[in-house]
């Protein structure tokens, strides 16, 4: 049909024209949808706040040959003014919906947009610290597209765990023996706080020590860009992965 409706994350906007923008979105049941919004530039637009970055949304579109025309839009969470009046919610959104951007470029599922709608959820309410809200998405929506990271066994020749050194490109933590030289050790605690991030349980993960926090932040992030294979552009801004 050449109209239909869906539910939405907005993950970027591209302005079109003088008064138009293009919006990419990621839809409940039609993967990455990119459509046009007309007018949503000039002040009198009916529904132009509802299509910003981090809004989820109802839309209705129409079908056309290259993009989508948005004809209605009806807000579903308005997360994005919680999220931008805080740098470290602001930054660790865009790494979010960065993400969901690079790794629904051919389809998506259902899993993934309930998963960014959670996460924008739980970071607008401050639920969590943003670092491991974060981490919690990149460890499940990694594991729903197929690469999900050995955290008890080593990846490698798949010794009995705990382990305490986590490479990127081996699929995970790796046992002393199959860890390369010069692997740094993140230690159990962080690795621990990776488990509870992927389970979610926040109890474990809110209660662990900075220095555990940020080992977990830094290794899930540079687990994510391997896969991945570019950067997320967005990390570089978070102090807390630095």
């Amino acid at each position: 049909m050449p109209t239909y409706r869906d539910e939405v994350v907005v993950l970027r906007t591209h302005k079109l024209g003088e008064a138009d923008r293009i919006v990419t979105m990621l839809s409940r049941a039609h993967g990455k949808v990119r459509a046009v919004a007309k007018g949503v530039r000039r002040t009198s637009s009916r529904f132009g706040a509802r299509l910003e970055p981090f809004m989820v949304v109802d839309v209705q579109l129409y079908a056309g040959r290259s993009l989508d025309i948005i004809q209605q839009a009806e807000s579903l969470g308005a997360y994005g003014a919680e999220i931008v009046a805080d740098y470290d919610r602001y930054t660790t959104a865009n790494a979010m919906v960065e993400t969901a951007d690079r790794l629904n470029e051919a389809e998506a599922t259902p899993q993934q947009y309930l998963l960014l709608v959670g996460g924008l959820r739980a970071l607008s309410r401050g639920e969590h610290a943003p670092r491991s809200i974060l981490g919690s998405y990149l460890l499940r929506v990694m594991a729903l597209s197929g690469w999900a990271p050995s955290l008890v066994d080593c990846a490698r020749c798949g010794a009995v765990g705990p382990h305490r050194t986590f490479v990127p490109q081996a699929g995970g933590v790796v046992c002393d023996a199959c860890a390369p030289a010069g692997s740094a050790r993140i230690g159990t605690a962080a690795i621990e706080v990776l488990r509870a991030q992927m389970a979610g349980e926040w109890d474990v993960v809110d209660a662990a020590a900075p220095a555990a926090a940020a080992g977990a932040a830094g290794a899930v992030a540079a687990y994510a860009q391997w896969h991945l294979e570019r950067g997320i552009r967005s990390l570089s801004h978070l102090e807390a992965l630095r």
